[in-house]
């Protein structure tokens, strides 16, 4: 096949890309540029789209002997999802900029001019796995991204490739050295990409601006001021500008935002435990919406938050009856649906939430709808 590799400059992506030449593929290498102020240089982990990058990115493929260009798609991450990002906090949810970007540019705009220049698939070095168009979580769970690749529809997966989903992360950077890659020891990058200075809440502000609002308890009394929803997120416990604990001496909790009003609420940790999950822009991995209600695991969060479940499609988007609470769940989060089997690594689908409430009469009621 002639496969179109995305080289971000790190060592996943490059061994993802020295994995796909050894198929036996026509490979060619492309850096996207996603930054209109790319950096001379990364700061250790953080950022991406500097020039170091790129550089380190056409090193690698000039070891592999692959054609190298760089294609500018700032403009486009621009709009898809920085924008996305801030107008998300901006309505008080809470957004994952990984999972938008690989929706929208790696599988979307980059895939779609790989195929209008006749590329047959991208290869990605993302942690996850695809088996016969089933994605699975990777071998190494501490790196797994199956989360985040949980929007991609079934013809997305099926122009995608994931060589390094099957090998444990120290067993990359070891082959890497082995290739002569120079990206072996390279640190991962972390955090936002396009927040090098890892400053969330100074990022947001300097885009929305100050929307002053009441931090306010349960019973609706008001504990201090701020200056902005976007500095808050459901479960958050620290930054909340309370002088301490509550009445009862326990920390206090972000437990809902409302963005109208510029109203946070705060409680204790059991208000944030929620038991029925709704989301919209549901995507089903089969290509399909399933018939009636179905057994999974539900993960909220890119690394934890998961419990047994069971989900229904309901028009364009899917319920989520939890059979043990979760916490922290915010609005503009993934819910990721996994099988429940004994592996528990297949996705089964995802949607963007919307909302999280407390007990729901119907989970017996669904349950027992799955187990007849």
């Amino acid at each position: 096949m002639r496969v179109l590799a995305a080289m971000s400059g790190g060592v996943d992506s490059a061994v993802a890309a020295a994995r796909a030449v050894d198929a036996g593929h026509d490979v060619v290498g492309v850096h996207l540029a996603l930054s209109a102020t790319p950096g001379t240089l990364r700061t250790g982990s953080r950022g991406c789209c500097s020039k170091e990058d790129a550089g380190d990115a056409r090193r690698a493929a000039d070891v592999l002997g692959i054609p190298f260009y760089v294609w500018d798609f700032a403009e486009r991450f621009k709009e898809d999802v920085i924008d996305d990002f801030v107008a998300s906090y901006a309505a008080g949810e809470t957004p994952n900029p990984c999972l938008r970007c690989n929706e929208k540019i790696k599988f979307s705009a980059l895939a779609d001019r790989a195929v209008a220049l006749g590329f047959d698939a991208v290869v990605t070095g993302h942690y996850a796995r695809l088996e016969d168009g089933v994605l699975r979580r990777a071998v190494d769970a501490d790196k797994d991204q199956s989360y985040v690749l949980a929007v991609l529809t079934a013809e997305q997966l099926a122009r995608a490739m994931f060589p390094v989903g099957d090998t444990p992360k120290p067993r990359i950077r070891a082959e890497a050295a082995e290739r002569g890659l120079a990206v072996a020891n390279k640190p991962d990058s972390h955090d936002i990409c396009f927040i090098p200075s890892g400053d969330t809440r100074a990022f947001l502000g300097a885009k929305i601006g100050i929307r002053p609002g009441a931090v306010v308890d349960s019973d609706g009394r008001e504990l201090a001021r701020h200056d902005g929803v976007h500095g808050f997120t459901v479960g958050q416990r620290k930054g909340l500008g309370l002088p301490g604990p509550g009445a009862d001496g326990k920390p206090r909790y972000v437990t809902a935002i409302d963005p109208e009003s510029g109203t946070v609420r705060v409680g204790s940790a059991e208000d944030l435990r929620v038991w029925t999950v709704t989301a919209d822009r549901a995507v089903w991995t089969s290509g399909r919406a399933p018939e009636g209600p179905i057994d999974c695991v539900a993960q909220v969060r890119a690394h934890g938050g998961t419990a047994p479940a069971v989900a229904e499609a309901v028009g364009d988007g899917l319920v989520v009856r939890l059979r043990e609470p979760l916490t922290g769940v915010a609005r503009g989060q993934a819910v990721v649906l996994y099988r429940p089997d004994e592996v528990g690594d297949e996705v089964m689908g995802s949607g963007t939430i919307s909302g999280a409430g407390g007990v729901d009469e119907t989970v017996g009621e669904a349950a027992a709808e799955v187990n007849r």
